[in-house]
Formats: C-alpha cells, structure tokens, sequence
C-alpha cells in the first residue's frame, strides 16, 4: 500500500510539473515568438500608447463614432467578467433597456428598422464586431455630425466588412475599432 501511494504520489507530481507548468510554458513561448500580435492580444497603439484590441470590444458613445454591440460584461467590455446579463426574453428589465436603445437608434433621422445586434449583447458581452447591417444603418449619423459625405462614409464602410471566415464560418462583420481609426484619419 505504502509503495502504490508513493507511486501515484510521484506520478501525481510529474504529470503537474509537465501539464501544469512546462508545457503551458513552451506554448506561450513558442505563441510570443511565432505570432507575436496575437499572442499579446492583437492591441493597437497609436504614438505609443495602447488605445485598444481588435478582439475584444470597446464602447462608442459619441455619436461621432460608429458604436458597438451592447456589453453586459461587468460594467462593460470588462474583459475579467465575460458574460451575457443571463435575462430571459421576457424581462421586463431587457425588454425596457431595448427599447429605449431602439428609440435612441430612431432618434437619429433613420427612419429604417434598427438592427438586432445594436440593441442586444453578445453571449461573451466582448464582441468587437457588428454586422454590416448594423455599420450602414448609422452612416447618417456618423455622416452627420462629422460634417462627412454619406457615400464616403458608407465606402469606408464597405471597405471595412470582413467575409466569412474560410467562404462559409460565420457572417460577414466590421470591426468596430478598426472602422472607427479609419474614420478618424479620414477626417
């Protein structure tokens, strides 16, 4: 009995030291080296300073932006507390928080149906993408209060929607941050 506790004592040790600490390490090692961007978040920097990450959400309240999905990840795009709001579709909480999000979206001069994903988080609440649905409906916006042409600003747009992943994973998306840089060096 003595000699088997020492064994599985043993093997328990090792298998830790190796699964636990030595491969985890060889893989981060071998991330930093090979792919350097992604392994360290694929953040952006503008004069030296991170101002974001093209994979994790950021919110967009000015109206001279193009905003993002809603986050209910901790008090939004809380990367440490990924997670939806876990409220039913007929939470009287949800329902009121989308509708006033809708009446905001209409308030804006677009008469066209506000489209889902500007209204309702991501399952992760750290979704940095919105459908091209989505970019389009706030063109006059954007247009509008950056003083812009409607069809430059929907060109840049187009521009910016990223196929299906390999022709068939997925939808077609924009990435939020990345649109919006390209709208500030536009102007």
């Amino acid at each position: 009995m003595g000699k088997t506790l020492i064994i599985s004592l043993r093997y328990t040790l090792m298998t830790t030291v190796i699964l636990g600490i030595v491969y985890p390490l060889v893989v981060t090692v071998f991330a930093h080296f090979a792919f350097r961007d992604k392994a360290n978040g694929q953040l952006v920097s503008r004069s030296g300073q991170v101002i974001g990450s093209r994979i994790i959400g950021q919110g967009f309240t000015s109206d001279m932006y193009f905003h993002s999905r809603p986050s209910a990840a901790g008090n939004g795009y809380d990367a440490t507390s990924s997670g939806g709001s876990n409220l039913a579709a007929s939470s009287r909480k949800l329902v009121s928080r989308i509708e006033g999000d809708v009446a905001k979206y209409q308030q804006n001069g677009n008469n066209q149906p506000v489209p889902i994903d500007l209204v309702t988080a991501s399952g992760s609440g750290l979704d940095p993408d919105i459908s091209p649905t989505a970019a389009y409906f706030q063109v006059v916006r954007v247009a509008r209060v950056r003083h812009l042409n409607q069809e430059a600003v929907r060109n840049l747009v187009t521009a910016h929607i990223q196929p299906r992943q390999f022709g068939i994973f997925g939808e077609p998306r924009v990435n939020v941050l990345e649109l919006n840089l390209a709208l500030d060096q536009m102007q």
